[in-house]
């Protein structure tokens, strides 16, 4: 098992990204280039890193202040992201996070990804990735 957002962690979800065609195609039909940084709420920096380039996640990792701009930067508890690992979150529940405060974007437009689906689809798909990772609470 890997501690959530750990460098094992995020390597995990990495190969889970690059192996489904749902995520990693339909972002590279639409040449899609992301810096993704992701953590919890209550601290002032991330702790995993996701670097996609063309759809495809070229690296991912802990985060390091050496990493570039994020373009994502996803924030929510310990205790909701162990529950989407655990269970997943579908668009209705990811719309419901964000609505409530659950899930807080600190960098990126929620509302306009939202809106293309050509990337909110994959979007949701990636959150369903966790779920084929076992996790740890925490390093």
């Amino acid at each position: 098992m890997a501690a959530l957002f750990s460098a094992d962690w995020m390597n995990h979800l990495k190969d889970a990204w690059n192996a489904e065609p749902e995520v990693k195609d339909k972002l590279a039909e639409i040449n899609f280039d992301s810096v993704i940084y992701c953590g919890f709420k209550d601290e002032e920096n991330p702790r995993g890193v996701f670097v996609v380039e063309n759809g495809v996640c070229v690296r991912a990792g802990a985060w390091a202040e050496s990493d570039p701009p994020a373009n994502w930067d996803m924030r929510a508890d310990l205790k909701d992201w162990l529950k989407w690992v655990e269970k997943g979150i579908g668009m209705m529940g990811m719309g419901t996070a964000f609505a409530t405060g659950k899930l807080k974007f600190k960098v990126g437009d929620y509302k306009a990804m939202l809106k293309d689906p050509r990337m909110a689809n994959p979007f949701v798909k990636s959150f369903g990735l966790m779920q084929q990772i076992e996790t740890d609470e925490l390093a």
